[in-house]
């Protein structure tokens, strides 16, 4: 038989036994004497009526294997107004059908118990034989949220991912000694090590979206001591477009670890600025700016326009826009922002109405060795760019900075505030329609050249692991929080500002050295110390000791308070440095930049 069919006639059959035994409780006499005419036409017209109702709300093609609450919903609604619809009938036909009014009621009620049992029956029966099936392993889970509850129904409802929660551990008093999901909340976290023990569990996953680093340092810690896996869902940023499921368990990585609490973005500024604009992202291609063009995308912009020299990352990033927005037009443009007539033929084919500036060099070593690079990429690049958006009328310009601008030791840092100041005299010749800002932040986990790539390289290479010195520290972030801090800033608009992110505490880089070693499992690697590099420093800063820094409507952001910068002087001086730079004078160079940084005091950068 045709399962459709199947499962129709057993709704029917179940719907009829559930008028029979609501009648029969309401006059028992039918036990005895049999059932008369009436109560017959009663059953027929509650089987039809339910019929209708069935086709009505396709209850026949309901997956009973997978039944869920939405499915009861609907279940709910057909047996709802089929009562309601035989109660009227049997008050319109009551001098031939003689119908208790009670009887209606009470079958609805037990058909829904008997239609609704059958399939959660047929679903736990379905469970039981993929679990036989199926190698699965006892998760305990660290957060009895709902994340936590909705990951433990997830699995409940798959077993087919071989994943069985056993239940729950949470800090939370209220939690303890409940049952969500039908599963128990043991205890508190810092009782991981007995629970494991006690319940046999293979497998700890912690799914508190908001725990901050230190939070999971610890659940990882204590499964490393008990001796099981340990996974986490994502943070709260990458689950906000979706429900959590079991595809989005991964491993714990070093970027857990370092976690703040979440972000608030003002979405509601950000889309203003963004929906339905053509948007150009300079060095479109490296970690920051492909993940400015994958959280611009999410703003819905009419055109994304993808500049870079890396014709490879601009492909990739280009490719992955097709698979995840096919609907945002997008172009990919291989240039250098040193050609300022390259730059000139895509302002005027394409018009952009929001440019994000990331293009740049950024490894301070290097751009030791190479200051005339440095500048001419950082600073005349940069240049080219505000004056064409000035000249093209552009209404937004976001420049993104560094700490390393800061009271700079380095080229590299000089040529980044250089560029800042480049972007504040171009904001001194905008109309009131534009807003050109500069984003300051400390170093990016994970971007391509950082210093975690680096120690996970090394320790491919069986080590050891290199840190310039033991007292070494630096602010982070995660890619995609520089990402969003950075449109975020750019929503602000206040012309001319320099903006501050917060980067919480910075870090030790041998303390983040040693979490690489734990993540990565290996053993007998050591840490040695190599000696501070030109142009480095033991620590940065996001602000000179004369800036300071406003407030802005947004907790996490700030601005700094910069000298102003004459627009007439600047062009000068940065003639006499972009010639120097040609001819690669790099004590020119240098010099150069020591006048131009009005917070340079004692010539650090020579």
């Amino acid at each position: 038989m045709n399962p459709l069919v199947a499962k129709f006639l057993i709704d029917l059959g179940l719907w009829a036994l559930a008028a029979l035994i609501a009648y029969a409780f309401r006059k028992p006499s039918l036990v005895e004497v049999g059932i008369p005419i009436n109560v017959w036409g009663y059953v027929v017209l509650s089987v039809v009526v339910m019929a209708l109702m069935s086709w009505r709300y396709h209850l026949f093609r309901q997956n009973w294997q997978r039944v869920g609450v939405p499915d009861l919903l609907w279940l709910a609604r057909a047996v709802g107004l089929s009562t309601l619809l035989i109660f009227a009938a049997g008050f319109i036909f009551q001098t031939w059908l003689q119908l208790p009014r009670s009887v209606p009621l009470l079958a609805g009620l037990l058909g829904l118990v008997f239609m609704g049992g059958v399939r959660l029956v047929a679903r736990m029966l379905a469970e039981q034989v993929q679990r036989q099936g199926t190698s699965q392993q006892r998760v305990l889970i660290v957060g009895a949220g709902q994340a936590g509850s909705l990951i433990a129904r997830e699995m409940q409802r798959h077993p087919e991912a071989g994943l069985n929660p056993i239940g729950f551990l949470d800090d939370e008093p209220s939690k303890q000694r409940q049952r969500l999901v039908g599963l128990p909340v043991f205890g508190k976290v810092g009782d991981l090590l007995q629970v494991v023990k006690e319940q046999d569990a293979q497998e700890v996953l912690i799914a508190v979206p908001s725990a901050s680093g230190d939070f999971v340092r610890q659940v990882v810690d204590l499964a490393r001591e008990a001796q099981v896996r340990y996974r986490i869902i994502p943070g709260v940023f990458e689950i906000l477009s979706g429900d959590v499921n079991i595809s989005q368990i991964r491993d714990v990585d070093l970027e857990d670890l370092l976690r703040r609490p979440p972000v608030q973005l003002n979405t509601a500024e950000i889309a203003d600025y963004l929906r339905g604009r053509v948007i150009l992202v300079t060095g479109a291609g490296g970690s920051i700016g492909s993940e400015i063009v994958r959280q611009i995308c999410k703003f819905g912009p009419s055109a994304i326009l993808l500049f870079g020299r890396g014709e490879n990352s601009v492909f990739m990033i280009q490719q992955e826009l097709v698979r995840n927005w096919p609907d945002i037009k997008q172009v990919g443009l291989i240039g250098d922002v040193r050609d300022a007539a390259r730059l000139r033929a895509v302002f005027e084919e394409f018009r952009p109405e929001v440019v994000f500036h990331a293009a740049a060099h950024k490894h301070v070593p290097l751009m030791e060795q190479t200051p005339s690079e440095a500048i001419l990429n950082n600073v005349i690049g940069t240049r080219n760019v505000v004056e064409l958006c000035l000249e093209f009328g552009v209404g937004r310009l976001v420049n993104v900075s560094t700490d390393k601008a800061v009271n700079p030791t380095s080229v590299m840092g000089a040529s980044k505030r250089v560029a800042e100041m480049v972007v504040s005299g171009g904001a001194a010749k905008a109309r009131e329609t534009q807003a050109f800002v500069s984003v300051r932040f400390g170093n990016v986990l994970g971007s391509r050249g950082s210093v975690v790539p680096t120690f996970m390289a090394q320790i491919r290479a069986g080590g050891p692991i290199t840190v310039t010195h033991p007292e070494m520290t630096r602010y982070f972030m995660t890619i995609p929080e520089a990402a969003r801090l950075v449109l975020q800033a750019g929503g602000l608009a206040e012309n001319g500002k320099v903006y501050v992110l917060n980067m919480g505490q910075p870090v030790k880089i041998a303390d983040l050295a040693r979490d690489v070693i734990r993540m990565s499992g290996a053993k007998n690697v050591d840490i040695v110390y190599s000696g501070v590099r030109p142009g480095e420093k033991l620590y940065e800063e996001l602000l000179t000791t004369s800036e300071g820094t406003d407030a802005t409507t947004h907790r996490e952001i700030f601005s700094a308070k910069l000298a102003k910068v004459d627009p007439v002087e600047l062009e000068r001086q940065l003639g006499i440095l972009q010639q120097h730079a040609q001819r690669n004078d790099m004590n020119a160079v240098r010099a150069d930049l020591a006048r131009l940084i009005p917070e340079n005091k004692f010539g650090s950068i020579r």
